[in-house]
């Protein structure tokens, strides 16, 4: 099997492809909305936790955006240092980008006085995924570790079609996630 460096450099230029294929307006349409069944898995008032997109990755804002419309609290990533552990931080208007910073990774994240939340429903951002719900992220493992130290209700990928994988080297320390969402279709719940 291929070693997880080599895959995930696979990964990003199957996906740097995929995504340069898509014209700007058709991409600004896709995943306006999440799916009837991951609703479902979404408790009323729930702390949505989502990722702000960084280039190649699905327009996960989008999620955001409409949770926040639905009453829900959003939350992103917050990284105080490089080295530091991934802490979530309310985003408390998704439709206001002036209230986000670059973080040590160059992603957007709000500001350090935001209010630190804990989501009840995360959408994962993620490199691979196989039917069955296993990712492979970006190789620092900090939603590994964010979700084993802080369960959520439920833990959704979000993801281009051609990150599917038939099969990913899965190591005891990677969390599953409870579904995984692309443009087409919906994998799970699990």
């Amino acid at each position: 099997m291929i070693d997880k460096k080599e895959l995930r450099a696979q990964l990003k230029r199957r996906r740097a492809d995929h995504v340069a294929a898509i014209p700007d307006f058709q991409r600004a349409l896709l995943l306006r909305r999440p799916p009837g069944p991951v609703m479902a898995m979404v408790p009323e008032g729930a702390v949505i936790g989502v990722f702000h997109e960084m280039p190649g990755e699905v327009p996960a804002s989008n999620y955001a955006r409409w949770f926040f419309e639905a009453g829900h609290r959003i939350a992103l990533p917050w990284f105080a240092e490089r080295g530091a552990p991934m802490r979530f931080r309310e985003w408390a208007n998704p439709f206001d980008e002036d209230l986000l910073e670059p973080d040590p990774f160059k992603a957007m994240q709000p500001r350090g006085d935001a209010e630190l939340l804990v989501p009840d429903v995360v959408f994962c951002p993620l490199l691979g995924f196989t039917a069955s719900g296993h990712r492979i992220g970006y190789g620092a493992g900090h939603y590994d570790r964010w979700l084993a130290n802080n369960p959520p209700h439920a833990a959704i990928g979000l993801a281009w079609d051609c990150q599917l994988e038939e099969s990913l080297p899965i190591e005891p320390h990677d969390v599953p996630l409870h579904a995984v969402i692309t443009p087409t279709r919906l994998y799970g719940p699990f």
